[in-house]
């Protein structure tokens, strides 16, 4: 079964309604690319840290899911200064930051049924219209959230895994396993589909 990444509390994200947390992200991340001045960045930055130190999860727990992440980070940032010089690329990396903060601080504070539902509200209108299934739609959307992390965290025990064994970076000891367990979950997700439709 996948992993939720939900963790119960009672903080006063945890208490806000679904709806508002995912609005309050949707404004958040527009107004993050609005914004151009470094400083103003590293302030959301920060608010956004704070967000997930308050859901109370531990900062260990919090870097094994980001970790992966960062190296992507890093890598975009380099590109950036490249290019475009230091401070579009510090820019680009508090931005992306604060945004996955935000994201996943919602995540950690929200309940995966409360996204569905909240989801499938909001695509109401469109169902109406016959342009799509409002249920589907969103049960896939919330499942996705738990199914993406989950890819990265089989990626990391296998390679580790593999590391152990001595098998260093062979991508076929790698990459094999992380198929297998890749359609495993994905076949996970087809069922509980199919299983809302029924």
């Amino acid at each position: 079964m996948m992993e939720p990444l939900y963790v119960p509390g009672g903080t006063p994200l945890h208490r806000l309604p679904a709806w508002l947390k995912l609005l309050a992200l949707m404004a958040a991340g527009a107004g993050l690319f609005l914004l151009r001045d470094p400083r103003w960045l590293a302030l959301a930055f920060l608010a956004a840290s704070v967000l997930v130190w308050s859901t109370g999860v531990a900062a260990a727990a919090v870097w094994r899911q980001l970790r992966g992440l960062a190296w992507v980070l890093l890598a975009v940032g380099a590109f950036t200064a490249w290019f475009q010089g230091g401070m579009a690329a510090l820019a680009v990396l508090l931005r992306v930051g604060a945004l996955v903060g935000l994201a996943l601080a919602v995540t950690l504070a929200t309940r995966t049924s409360d996204l569905i539902a909240v989801c499938e509200k909001a695509l109401m209108p469109l169902q109406r219209a016959g342009l799509v299934d409002a249920g589907k739609v969103a049960l896939a959307l919330a499942l996705a959230l738990r199914f993406v992390p989950e890819i990265w965290r089989n990626f990391q025990e296998i390679r580790e895994a593999q590391a152990a064994r001595g098998l260093g970076a062979n991508p076929v000891a790698l990459i094999v396993p992380l198929i297998v367990l890749t359609l495993k979950r994905a076949q996970e997700v087809a069922e509980a589909i199919d299983a809302r439709s029924a």
